[in-house]
């Protein structure tokens, strides 16, 4: 039954073709107005889904990768020391010219001349002077003994300890914090229990702190800001059961070197006081409870060491109070060993190089040799640190091509660049302005290689793009296209039709 004869039924049926919604212009439009939103809806999509990708100044990382930091350094013979042995000067340069070639790393960055004149040409200098006794003395002053002076070995062996420390061991290095502007010191008082025999409820740490911690913190300040804290816990149980020692009718507990490494119960110990993302060390004062008193570190054959702290790297550290208890408050004099102990590990902790080896200090608790040694590594490290990490993000951006790289990205490296060579340009000058603007290269480039827009696609490849696109697009263009070609083909057909009438 055609249209014609089922619209004459009468049953009340319109013939489709006239119904406005069916008629070929109307269709048409409705059609042509899905295209037309979609024509300009395209540039928005556009803009709004493409990635920003700004040029990199790669030419100038790949420069400054291959460039170094430079720290000149004078070492003036005085006169006293020339006239015990005249060609003392060349045979000490010869030695330490052999000792740079043989250990580079070692020597990386410092250009050292000696000098029999006192010219302040360099960064730092140095004068060698005789003395009673080899000793170090303040404002880089290094007092030799006679017996010193007339050995060019052992004076060049001295210098270099104190110019270019020794490269330590890698258990030694790891033990050293990565450097940070803003440190935080908790000291911290444990108490494993609360037994009236073994219970700690006071301490006198201010005293403590100013005789032993705020005389190296002053020392280091042109280095890190510190901010210390300090608390007491009544409760502090570990985490484990020490092993129990026998020595005739006496017991002790013994922690050997796993317990150890799992000796923070971090699960019940609250160390950090304050909300804060500045790096913390923490030094730790534990009390053991009267069951486990006295307790002892043991060696591989569980025999006690004649040791009562230990330290934990990168992290802080520990001392074990074994002493006996004759009130519930530690005085001043109860924590001077202590707190001496604290401030040793907290120079070990940090990186600062240990006076060498029968050599004495005349005073005070950090040289300026170690200062300046000290200043010198953490600026080559940052560099090192920063070159690395501008090398890093140039080498991802042309790896990933879909990566955006956005203008708070290329600030940062741009930033990153010019911190760089100021502090290649400073370094002749100032080891301490050197630090600085070698830290802030480092924190501008760390910024700009962790950036949330650079991460994002780090994990989101195109094809997951492909994937979330596809099935959206897929089931509206198809319907549309369907449309066009049927509708195209009718006006086709029609003008063919028309042209033969």
């Amino acid at each position: 039954m055609n249209s014609a004869a089922f619209a004459s039924t009468g049953f009340g049926f319109k013939d489709p073709r006239k119904l406005s919604f069916e008629r070929d212009w109307i269709r048409r439009a409705v059609l042509a107005s899905y295209w037309i939103v979609i024509i300009l809806a395209f540039p928005f999509w556009w803009h709004l889904t493409s990635i920003e990708r700004l040029a990199l100044p790669t030419s100038q990382v790949r420069s400054q990768v291959q460039s170094n930091i430079v720290f000149p350094i004078a070492v003036h013979f005085d006169a006293s020391i020339n006239r015990q042995n005249p060609s003392l000067n060349s045979q000490v340069q010869t030695l330490l010219r052999d000792c740079a070639i043989n250990e580079p790393g070692r020597w990386r960055g410092i250009d050292l001349r000696l000098q029999d004149r006192n010219d302040e040409v360099a960064s730092s200098l140095y004068t060698v002077v005789l003395g009673e006794q080899t000793s170090i003395a303040h404002s880089r002053h290094l007092r030799v003994s006679k017996t010193d002076a007339q050995s060019a070995t052992r004076l060049s062996s001295i210098l270099s300890d104190l110019i270019a420390p020794p490269k330590s061991s890698t258990s030694h290095s790891q033990r050293v914090v990565q450097y940070s502007d803003h440190y935080r010191l908790a000291f911290t008082l444990l108490n494993e229990d609360a037994t009236p025999n073994r219970f700690v409820e006071t301490w006198d740490v201010q005293a403590a702190l100013a005789e032993f911690i705020f005389p190296l913190m002053s020392r280091l300040s042109i280095l890190h800001n510190f901010t210390v804290e300090s608390q007491v816990q009544y409760y502090a149980p570990l985490a484990f059961e020490p092993t129990r020692l026998t020595f005739g009718d006496t017991e002790a507990s013994g922690l050997t070197q796993e317990d150890l490494t799992v000796f923070i119960n971090s699960a019940e110990w609250t160390l950090a006081s304050s909300v804060s993302n500045d790096p913390v060390l923490h030094f730790v004062l534990f009390v053991p409870s009267e069951t486990h008193s006295p307790m002892n570190i043991i060696d591989s054959e569980g025999r006690p060491i004649n040791q009562s702290s230990f330290l934990l790297p990168q992290w802080g550290s520990i001392f074990i109070l074994n002493n006996e208890l004759n009130s519930s408050s530690l005085s001043y004099n109860d924590l001077k060993p202590i707190f001496r102990n604290f401030a040793i590990q907290l120079a070990a902790l940090l990186g600062v190089p240990p006076v060498p080896l029968g050599l004495s200090m005349e005073g005070g608790f950090l040289s300026d040799w170690q200062l300046d040694a000290l200043l010198r590594l953490r600026a080559l490290q940052n560099v090192q640190g920063s070159q690395d990490t501008l090398h890093s993000i140039v080498k991802l951006v042309d790896q990933i091509n879909n990566m955006p790289v956005g203008q708070v990205v290329r600030d940062d490296v741009l930033d990153a660049l010019t911190s760089l060579h100021e502090a290649y340009r400073t370094a002749a000058a100032s080891p301490a302005l050197a630090l600085r603007w070698s830290s802030k290269a480092l924190s501008t480039a760390s910024r700009a290689f962790f950036n949330p827009g650079m991460l994002a696609l780090l994990y989101f490849p195109a094809e997951h793009k492909y994937a979330v696109y596809t099935p959206l697009f897929a089931s509206i263009s198809v319907p549309l296209v369907v449309a066009l070609i049927r509708d195209f083909r009718a006006w086709r057909r029609g003008s063919q039709n028309d042209g033969r009438r």
